[in-house]
């Protein structure tokens, strides 16, 4: 159980994929630099947020994945999730997780802003956040937890 959800009935869809208690379960501690029960909760609010199609939700929600080192099935096997801005195919571990803040930081400041960013609005800003908290535990979770107790 974390923050008064029940883990092993979670499961938040975010373009077919769960979050579930064993995803949880194997987030690497050396990933994260923020406690783990809270990790999860703001990715699982993010990937609830995100249902509705808002690209900042998403943007949390897919760095989350990575930085657990999620997997996604494709073509019928289990592939890891791609970087977020990078696209790098390699599990998340921690050189990798500050290369990915400080390409997400870079793109941010890019000008023009490219047409495919322009038409995610919200989106790298939202990695940004995420991995600003997550791994420096700079600023606030990117997303706001329900109050758990009424939960």
């Amino acid at each position: 159980m974390i923050g008064g959800w029940e883990l092993s009935v979670v499961r938040v869809t975010l373009d077919g994929v769960e979050v579930t208690a064993a995803d949880i379960a194997r987030i690497p501690r050396t990933n994260l630099r923020v406690p783990v029960e809270e990790f999860a909760q703001v990715w699982v609010e993010a990937g609830r947020r995100s249902a509705g199609g808002d690209w900042y939700a998403a943007g949390v929600a897919m760095t989350c994945r990575w930085m657990a080192r999620g997997t996604v099935e494709l073509n019928g096997r289990h592939t890891p999730v791609w970087a977020p801005v990078t696209n790098r195919s390699a599990r998340a571990y921690e050189e990798l997780i500050e290369a990915e803040l400080l390409a997400a930081e870079k793109l941010a400041l890019r000008r023009p802003v490219p047409a495919w960013l322009a038409a995610r609005p919200g989106w790298c800003e939202a990695v940004c956040a995420t991995l600003r908290w997550a791994w420096r535990r700079s600023g606030p979770p990117p997303v706001p937890l329900p109050d758990t107790a009424t939960h």
